[in-house]
């Protein structure tokens, strides 16, 4: 949709905007940045050569000054003249970009020039800017991925989301975010409230979800100063309201987050309290508050990289425990940066086995013929819930044929950008490919064909293999548990996902007497019931599609029935926290990531449950 406000802003100004693909022949003009690429990571293009057209002239775009305008301020001036602009504006123009970069100025003029006639477009103009202001340098990844930002190209939305909305989906969005705008709302805001309420609602449906967003969407950043000192005893209704309150006061009182109010910082490196491979400086003993302290054992997990203040707000509910946090690269071939706050004990934790491999060319041997020397890539990025196109593909190769075994060095860069971005590996001469579902199933460490057939499509699978658990990882923190239940265990797994938990307590050889199951989706409780049934399991699964629907009297009655949960795990959805998503990732306040709070509420309902039958069976 921006890419399509963005255009009425050109033939507003009486431009025309021309296909990408000026010459082949040149490789500096090769678009590396495709649709498809762009649109799932919902950000504008930095880099592609565009033509545009005016009149009778042709001005070709790459970032750079083009030869016939030279570099100075005054040939600058004069080319944009040239094309219509006022002095004036071009020089302001030049002033708010880079210099040189000519493509930033037009956009700038583009956006100054629309301003007076279009509100609505020069919104979309101005968002499209500041996202190529937020990209991430690729140049700046290192091959192991030195705790760099990488979670900004991964755990998006799939693609087949953001492709569903066709030509008139959109024509039917222009008028009400036209007329949001103009009501001074913000082009963000009225895309967000189209989204929830959908094509058909009204102004006033449109203008109440807008000032209800804006009412709950506080900072989530605590400060120690202002922490309660004690939050124990209060049900989970009181707690978030506090919290909702203080954030509001904080926001109010200490005006915009900065780097230094951040409580919680990300350790370097990323190993908790150690790992199989290495130990972390901190003693394998820690003391958990007494609120904390089980049964039942609980374990919630989230991407590391979240907005500012959400792990602390995830502690303070969680109990004041703090977060381990953990890169899967230590355990398999793929980065994966997570964090963990759980009740469990922390010494004698072992490795599954088999060890699965450590880097690439050993979890993917077939490779290693095909890799070329400058890539130097030991480990893969975050697995993503989106892949590469194979109009990608193919621009990779194109790019490299006519250079053979030693292509120039602009060319490796822009492959390897490409490369690390979309997890690419080498499957023949110049051949770069995406990753198979059946890769990426076994460096997440689940089972051969665990998400394949049974009427789950292609695009589903690398979706719920993207949003699930690296097992290999999840099952060293939960090996702990082994020798506390060699019966079985009883088991309440929230966001179930594809059954991670699941597969990691059945890989350290821990009975599954009773697990519930919730999982919104169809698919993945198939899935999981599919596992269950192959791998023979002696117990019972129940599965449940909504923990909002999940109450004090149904977990009463497994509690009685089940004699009570030992360990209650999950890790709600993640979409409002990523660095990916560029749209709606404001924190725990998001629709799909406020859906913590249901985990909290789930488990100190279960504690509550288990306390009072706890005190109900000593007094009989």
């Amino acid at each position: 949709m921006l890419d399509r406000l963005k255009a009425l802003i050109c033939r507003a100004k009486g431009y025309e905007v021309m296909d990408d693909h000026i010459s082949d022949k040149e490789n500096a003009d090769i678009d590396w940045n495709t649709d498809d690429e762009l649109e799932i990571e919902n950000i504008g293009p930095t880099s592609c050569t565009t033509l545009v057209t005016r009149d009778d002239q042709a001005i070709i775009s790459n970032g750079e000054a083009s030869s016939s305008t030279g570099s100075s301020n005054s040939n600058l001036v004069h080319h944009f003249i040239g094309m219509g602009f006022s002095e004036k504006s071009v020089l302001q123009a030049i002033k708010e970009n880079v210099e040189g970069d000519t493509e930033s100025i037009l956009e700038t003029l583009l956006t100054q020039s629309a301003l007076a006639n279009s509100p609505e477009e020069h919104n979309s103009c101005n968002l499209n800017y500041q996202q190529q202001e937020q990209c991430v340098n690729n140049d700046e990844l290192s091959s192991d991925y030195d705790e760099s930002l990488l979670e900004d190209f991964s755990e998006s939305d799939s693609w087949y989301d953001s492709e569903t909305e066709n030509g008139d989906s959109l024509l039917k969005h222009e008028k009400p975010v036209s007329d949001l705008i103009s009501m001074g709302f913000t082009l963000e805001e009225a895309l967000a409230a189209m989204e929830r309420c959908g094509p058909d609602a009204s102004i006033a449906e449109l203008t109440d979800i807008i000032y209800a967003a804006q009412v709950a969407k506080a900072d989530t950043v605590f400060f120690e100063e202002e922490k309660p000192k004690n939050l124990c005893g209060m049900t989970w209704k009181q707690k978030r309201k506090l919290y909702e309150l203080e954030a509001r006061k904080i926001k109010k009182q200490k005006g915009p987050v900065t780097e230094e109010d951040e409580v919680i910082r990300l350790p370097k490196p990323m190993i908790g309290y150690g790992v199989p491979s290495e130990s972390s400086e901190i003693p394998p003993h820690r003391k958990l508050p007494e609120e904390a302290i089980g049964p039942p054992f609980f374990y919630y997990e989230n991407v590391a990289l979240a907005p500012k203040g959400v792990w602390d707000t995830i502690s303070r509910f969680l109990y004041d425990v703090q977060p381990e946090f953990v890169d899967s690269k230590y355990f398999c071939a793929a980065a994966r940066k997570r964090g963990y706050v759980h009740n469990l004990p922390i010494n004698n934790r072992f490795p599954v086995l088999p060890l699965p491999p450590r880097t690439i060319h050993d979890a993917l041997p077939l490779t290693k013929r095909w890799w070329p020397e400058w890539d130097t890539r030991t480990k893969l990025n975050c697995l993503q819930t989106v892949y590469g196109s194979a109009r990608l593909t193919d621009r990779i190769r194109k790019a490299l044929e006519p250079f053979g075994d030693d292509p120039p060095l602009d060319v490796q860069r822009r492959v390897m950008d490409q490369c690390r971005k979309w997890n690419l590996v080498w499957v023949g001469k110049n051949k770069a490919a995406p990753l198979e579902p059946d890769e990426v199933e076994m460096l997440l460490g689940f089972p051969q064909n665990h998400t394949r057939g049974g009427g789950i499509s292609r695009t589903d699978r690398y979706k719920s293999l993207g949003n699930s658990f690296q097992v290999d990882t999840v099952a060293y923190h939960l090996s702990v548990l082994k020798d506390l239940y060699p019966n079985g265990i009883n088991v309440l797994s929230l966001f179930s996902g594809i059954g991670g938990a699941e597969v990691a307590l059945h890989r350290l050889k821990i009975p599954l007497k009773n697990v519930v199951s919730v999982e919104i989706s169809e698919a993945n409780r198939d899935i999981v019931r599919s596992w269950w049934e192959q791998t023979r399991q002696t117990g019972n699964l129940v599965h449940l599609s909504d923990v909002q629907q999940l109450n004090g009297d149904a977990l009463e009655n497994f509690i009685s029935s089940f004699g009570g949960f030992d360990l209650v795990i999950g890790g709600s959805p993640c979409n409002n926290l990523t660095g990916g998503n560029r749209v709606s990732r404001n924190g725990l306040e998001g629709e799909h990531s406020a859906l913590f709070f249901d985990y909290f509420r789930i488990l100190d309902l279960v504690k509550c449950i288990m306390e009072k039958t706890s005190s109900m069976a000593k007094l009989g």
